[in-house]
């Protein structure tokens, strides 16, 4: 799984980026983590508010930081099925 943080690194990125890794961490998923913090890459993601959450090529959040469970509830969702 290919995850993405999309922000300039603000205090808001941060805690969306440890929020991630965190519940992909507890849900023992394999996955790899980029923060992204070029602003001319966050429109060619499709990002137009910040923080964003990007998996496998999928915005599934923007413009928030969401509380843990819905973190984990995204990643479930965006896990393919074996």
């Amino acid at each position: 799984m290919r995850i993405e943080i999309i922000g300039t690194g603000c205090p808001k990125c941060s805690l969306l980026e440890q929020t991630t890794k965190a519940a992909a961490d507890k849900l023992g998923l394999r996955y790899e983590l980029e923060h992204v913090k070029d602003i001319k890459e966050f429109a060619k993601r499709g990002v137009m508010l910040t923080p964003a959450l990007v998996v496998d090529g999928k915005v599934v959040v923007a413009g928030k930081v969401p509380p843990a469970a819905e973190v984990e509830r995204l990643l479930v969702a965006a896990t393919p099925s074996q």
